[in-house]
């Protein structure tokens, strides 16, 4: 699927997988931590460490860095 720039990751993999979780809305609880495969995500929660971020991303508040991200959904 595609995000649009304008969109959240959670709204867009929400429309096509209604029972995808996520809670706090701010990426403090890790609720919405998803595996990253190809691609690189700009992290922007203040909870994974940085062993963590080689494969994972919060989608509630991260993006894409690489043109392409693939989620293990």
């Amino acid at each position: 699927m595609t995000v649009a720039a304008d969109a959240t990751v959670p709204a867009a993999v929400r429309a096509e997988l209604p029972n995808t979780l996520y809670s706090c809305a701010q990426g403090f609880c890790g609720t919405c931590r998803q595996r990253v495969l190809p691609g690189e995500a700009d992290h922007r929660d203040e909870l994974l460490t940085d062993a963590e971020r080689g494969d994972s991303m919060l989608i509630r508040v991260s993006r894409a860095r690489s043109g392409r991200l693939v989620l293990d959904l």
